[in-house]
């Protein structure tokens, strides 16, 4: 028991220790901190990758609309309500 008591006297490994206190719990760079701020970064890059494919597949179908005129005109007839002059246009909403 003497044996650690010693340790305890000396100057050196009680600054260390408090220091290594200090930087774990109180610092605002604490391992909780770091625990959360990786989580978030995991999070942020699944994020990432999901509209990175989103990203691709909205490319792909930009790609196809713009070579084919018929599939065009069919889009936007149904997403933006476009018509031709002689036609009427009916939207049934349904409950």
């Amino acid at each position: 028991m003497n044996k650690y008591l010693k340790y305890t006297k000396n100057f050196y490994f009680v600054f260390t220790f408090l220091f290594i206190g200090w930087m774990l719990f109180i610092d605002t760079n604490d391992i909780v901190s770091q625990f959360t701020l990786q989580s978030k970064l995991r999070d942020l890059e699944r994020q990432k990758e999901y509209y990175e494919i989103r990203k691709e597949k909205i490319k792909a179908e930009r790609e196809e609309l713009l070579s084919n005129y018929e599939l065009l005109e069919k889009f936007a007839r149904e997403r933006y309500l476009m018509k031709r002059k002689t036609e009427d246009l009916y939207v049934i909403v349904q409950e």
